[in-house]
């Protein structure tokens, strides 16, 4: 555009920029009218007739480019699909909207629709226009766990919150889950400038590489230093880290989770945990940034502030476009994360800006209620015997859990809880967790007790083809039905043998 004027008259120049510096003073007053009227609790005609964060965005004259959520809209006006679920009872799908423009997520939809069988989500659509979807990631440099090394899906309702005080469900991401878009439109290539965020559970993380949102490669493999900038979170150490045992917000950049200027330890970037966790990352020409705050409450920190990393191949940057969600950018599938929403940019974000995204975050109202659309219970049913896991009314610590055919009694129902790389599972009847109680012998029986917070209570959840099978953390066995049919039977353990009595179907209720 200078050039052009160049060949004209400096009178036009000038007027071109006393023109953008205008436009570029609007955008920051709408702005920080934004984050004042959210900070004080003042009515925001903004925020409660226009104002999502991809308006805040635009008006700061760095439009979304993506905008992915199944929580709600991320426009004010926004009125269509948020994400795509599909049951297993009969494959059929159905998308789930927001309840009205701009709205949260229509999650009675997505539980009538699911009822009495599980779902998968099957596309988290994206709210920009541009079409930069995100679908079930095919194999790449790591083949996932799914048919021709394709990823899994995630279960749609192994994530549930509540925001706005209305029920809604994350992305849990589960190792050997991932979604992808090779195939993209506006997203920053080579060295343009980008900025992005997300709101990940902070309590849901693990050290396998690599849990990321955000810029990856388009070919789905590893094609070198600075092909690549997404958000990380996670407590890997192999590459950056920061204080203490993590989990901390990085960036991957190919072949290295940097939370620096050094692919090794950063001082300034602290190991943050919130329930809901804001991060954010932003790159230009030799200069990114790490910035990051507990989505329900507060402001921004700035973990990062300066050039690119010291090692070849990242000043320039090389970024090739794709999008990625849940793996690192050779399809890299060992992590494990929640993802409830998050957009990309065109251009560099000013922290204005970001201030007043973060602002609407936290009025959005992110929170842990009874859980997502309905009770918040699931229940799980053995592949190969359709007994379902029964707390059986026990409430002594000790007890054994058993199995029995479907009741939906709220002995049947069981709340699965991150814990870190792990999970916890928690009867809804009784509030016991159920615990591999040290047992290390095949054929032993799955035990009951209160929170211990033991590596006892602590299973890996691994899906594949619309079952799971959880690991005990402690002993290595596998919850196990032992082929029994009979109600009021014991619930196992066994060493692997990914037979289908170790396969189980998860039933939101």
């Amino acid at each position: 555009m200078y050039g052009t004027v160049r060949q004209g008259n400096t009178l036009a120049l000038t007027r071109i920029r006393s023109q953008r510096r205008k436009a570029l003073g609007v955008a920051v007053v709408a702005v920080l009218s934004v984050v004042y009227a959210l900070l004080l609790g003042l009515p925001s005609t903004a925020r409660a007739a226009t104002q999502g964060p991809c308006d805040i965005y635009a008006a700061g004259g760095t439009p979304c480019v993506a905008a992915h959520s199944t929580t709600r809209a991320l426009y004010g006006a926004y009125n269509g699909p948020l994400y795509q679920v599909r049951r297993a009872s009969d494959n059929t799908t159905r998308d789930i909207g927001p309840t009205s423009p701009g709205g949260d997520a229509n999650a009675a939809a997505q539980d009538s629709f699911c009822a009495g069988t599980s779902c998968l989500i099957t596309i988290i659509y994206d709210q920009s226009g541009r079409g930069n979807n995100l679908t079930q990631a095919q194999r790449g440099g790591w083949p996932g766990p799914g048919p021709n090394g394709v990823d899994n899906l995630a279960n749609a309702t192994a994530a549930p919150i509540t925001i706005g005080g209305n029920e809604a469900y994350g992305v849990y991401v589960a190792p050997g889950t991932g979604y992808r878009n090779n195939s993209t439109s506006g997203i920053a290539t080579g060295d343009q400038p980008e900025g992005m965020y997300a709101i990940f559970d902070g309590t849901h993380y693990n050290g396998g590489c690599c849990f990321d949102y955000g810029n990856a490669e388009t070919s789905g493999t590893d094609t070198g230093n600075g092909h690549m900038e997404a958000i990380y979170f996670g407590n890997i150490k192999v590459w950056g880290y920061g204080t203490g045992n993590g989990p901390w917000v990085m960036a991957d950049l190919e072949n290295g989770l940097f939370s620096g200027v050094t692919a090794g330890y950063n001082a300034n970037d602290p190991s943050v945990n919130h329930r809901f966790l804001t991060a954010i990352i932003k790159g230009e020409p030799n200069h990114w940034a790490i910035r990051a705050g507990d989505a329900q409450t507060g402001s921004l920190s700035t973990y990062y502030d300066g050039v690119r990393p010291n090692v070849s191949g990242y000043n320039p940057m090389h970024k090739e476009g794709a999008i990625i969600l849940g793996t690192g950018g050779d399809n890299s599938n060992g992590s494990a994360g929640t993802f409830y929403e998050g957009v990309m940019t065109s251009g560099y974000p000013s922290a204005s800006t970001e201030d007043a995204v973060q602002a609407n975050i936290v009025a959005a109202g992110y929170g842990v209620g009874s859980g997502g659309g309905g009770t918040g219970y699931v229940r799980i049913q053995n592949h190969a015997t359709g007994l379902f896991i029964d707390g059986m009314g026990r409430t002594s610590n000790g007890s054994n859990a058993g199995q029995w055919g479907n009741s939906n009694s709220t002995n049947q129902q069981w709340q699965i809880i991150p814990d870190g790389s792990y999970v916890q599972i928690q009867n809804h009847a009784t509030g016991l967790y159920l615990d591999g109680m040290g047992r290390t012998s095949n054929g032993s029986v799955v035990g009951q007790w209160s929170n211990s917070n033991s590596n006892n209570q602590q299973w890996t959840e691994t899906t594949s083809g619309g079952y799971t099978r959880f690991q005990n953390r402690a002993t290595g066995l596998f919850i196990d039905g032992m082929g029994s049919t009979a109600n009021g039977s014991d619930l196992g353990q066994w060493g692997n043998s990914n037979s289908t009595n170790q396969q189980w179907q998860i039933i939101s209720n």
